[in-house]
């Protein structure tokens, strides 16, 4: 197919060769100031459609008996920007062999306007305009995509004359020009970088807190022999790393929108758990009041993000009062209210601090994700994001009360829960080991600290353990006929398997013995270890529920999926 060209007066080719249609269909056109021309076979009609026609009126009885496919090509055949249009006269014959026609001569000609006999001549003219104004827009399109093209190679001209002076000019450049394919690249990541960069100071200041907590723990348990002292010091650091098991929870839901786990939360009884936490968190000179009302209602939000929520809010109200001051945790019943489009009853939570305030020119953007006005490496800009992506999530609400110099309020307005909170209840302990044997571990893992401490846990629950630190070594192991029972693998190894390809290797060789894993990011493989069957435990894991991962195991070997169905107790969440 030639390139046509655009033509200065447009011209329509005309193809009707039963009775005067086609002559009176011309002169009808050029009476309407256009340029027609009659054609005598579809040969020619697509000839002066391939040079200077601009859209073609045909009679469809001039294209029975003609190879629709040649049709189909010709127009496929066209240059990108080229749809050429066809008017066509069609009969009032709808016989199914006639409409049948029809339609595969539509989906031929695909740019094409139909008029039904008989017509009028200003519906006729009108449709035969409308194509030719459609025709001259593609022109114009190619006009500006053949601009485009030449600029691009006037500036790769220029790209390359500057290139080859610079190179010509001072030596150093040359390393520069060879690393110009990955500026766009680079220009790309910037942002995402110095997101990464002010996020990871936040979450150095969250974590360093929640460490103090452990660190400090540990320090005074050597110097403390008060049974109820020590068990109030153990009681915090497990707190504390249940927080951060949390808070790399919530980082990960903000990569990957991860969906909440909501349920009745009784406020009063959540947040007063956490008091000891917050207090660690805290400096002395800031000093936490309470003020539930007595009849407030639960509501329904996932317990973890709430108090990650709480903790962030405390820590900024901290940093708001380098001088001290006082943060009032207060809740109430709001019933009746206008949430989201919603009305319902809701509980209003706020954190109201005494400290500097907000000044009016950043308000305005306090819940944008990684906006901060604290220094680099003091906060991520996420706190108020988190906070403003929970309440929203759980179907409520969130503002902030401020003026400078009379402290700020965060009110949040939860949703309302209609069922009753579960009762607190303290996890059991697996305090004594077993008195017999309870089965055979092959453990893997590469980490000499990981596997020594989880070698202890297993042997205390009363397992026999047998160390590998690959996943070939585990699978020499099993080859040489070991005794185990179960294989308890980490997911993320060196030596090119991984802990869900050890799993696939084991099943493959029918070796018959069941395969627990576990991973510190269980998201990023849950969905395809499930489907084949494997169980994966969640990092950082307790005593008693790594025996119930291991027990629910090897007792559903046969039934592998009934244990992730349970989620392991939703160890990750």
């Amino acid at each position: 197919m030639t390139t046509p060209t655009k033509p200065e007066h447009p011209l329509i080719v005309v193809y009707a060769p039963i009775g005067r249609d086609g002559p009176a269909t011309a002169e009808l056109l050029r009476r309407s100031g256009m340029d027609a021309v009659v054609c005598h076979g579809v040969d020619e009609v697509l000839q002066r459609a391939e040079t200077d026609a601009a859209a073609v009126f045909i009679a469809e009885e001039g294209l029975f008996g003609h190879d629709l496919q040649a049709l189909s090509d010709w127009v496929d055949q066209q240059p990108p920007w080229s749809d050429f249009p066809f008017v066509v006269l069609t009969s009032k014959h709808q016989q199914p062999a006639v409409a049948a026609w029809r339609q595969r001569m539509v989906a031929a000609l695909r740019n094409v306007s139909l008029l039904e006999r008989p017509v009028q001549s200003i519906t006729l003219t009108s449709a035969v305009q409308a194509a030719v104004r459609g025709r001259l827009r593609q022109y114009e399109v190619r006009t500006l995509i053949d601009a485009r093209e030449r600029a691009s190679q006037e500036l790769e001209a220029l790209v390359v004359e500057r290139t080859s002076e610079l190179e010509r000019t001072n030596l150093e450049l040359r390393t520069q020009m060879a690393e110009r394919a990955h500026i766009e690249e680079t220009l790309r990541q910037t942002q995402k970088i110095e997101a990464i960069g002010q996020l990871t100071g936040g979450i150095a200041h969250d974590f360093n807190n929640l460490l103090m907590v452990i660190s400090g723990g540990l320090d005074m348990l050597d110097r403390r022999a008060d049974p109820e002292r020590r068990k109030r010091l153990m009681d915090g650091m497990r707190q504390a790393a249940q927080r951060g098991s949390a808070l790399t929870r919530q980082l990960l839901a903000f990569s990957r929108r991860q969906s909440l786990a909501p349920e009745a939360v009784d406020l009063a009884q959540r947040i007063s758990q956490m008091r000891e936490l917050l207090d660690r968190s805290l400096r002395g000179d800031v000093h936490v009041k309470e003020e539930f009302a007595s009849d407030l209602w639960p509501v329904e939000v996932d317990p973890g993000e709430l108090e990650l929520v709480i903790l962030n809010l405390a820590v900024n109200a901290r940093d708001a009062m380098p001088e001290g001051g006082s943060i009032l945790l207060q809740a109430c019943n709001a019933p009746n209210e206008q949430v989201l489009g919603r009305r319902g009853d809701f509980v209003r939570l706020a954190v109201i601090d005494s400290g500097v305030g907000i000044p009016a020119d950043v308000r305005n953007r306090v819940f944008d994700p990684f906006f901060t006005t604290k220094e680099i490496g003091k906060g991520s800009g996420l706190g108020l994001a988190q906070v403003y992506g929970f309440a929203r999530q759980s179907g409520g609400t969130v503002w902030i009360d401020t003026e400078c110099g009379q402290g700020t309020s965060v009110v949040m307005l939860l949703p309302r829960s209609v069922n009753l909170p579960s009762p607190a209840k303290d996890q059991p302990l697996v305090n004594e080991p077993a008195r017999r044997s309870a089965g055979n571990v092959l453990l893997v893992d590469d980490d000499d600290e990981v596997a020594a401490l989880v070698g202890e846990m297993l042997e205390h629950l009363g397992y026999e353990v047998t160390y590998a630190a690959s996943a070939a070594a585990a699978l020499g192991a099993l080859a040489n006929e070991r005794e185990v029972d179960v294989v308890f693998s980490d997911v993320m190894m060196p030596g090119g398997m991984n802990g869900l390809e050890l799993a696939r290797e084991i099943r493959a060789r029918q070796f018959s013995v069941p395969v627990l894993l576990t991973s510190g990011y269980a998201e990023a493989i849950k969905q395809t270890a499930e489907a084949e069957g494997v169980q994966v435990l969640a990092k950082p894991y307790r005593l008693e529920e790594l025996a119930a991962a291991l027990k629910g195991v090897v007792e559903n070997i046969l039934a592998p999926h009934s244990l992730a169905a349970r989620d392991v107790h939703r160890l990750d969440g």
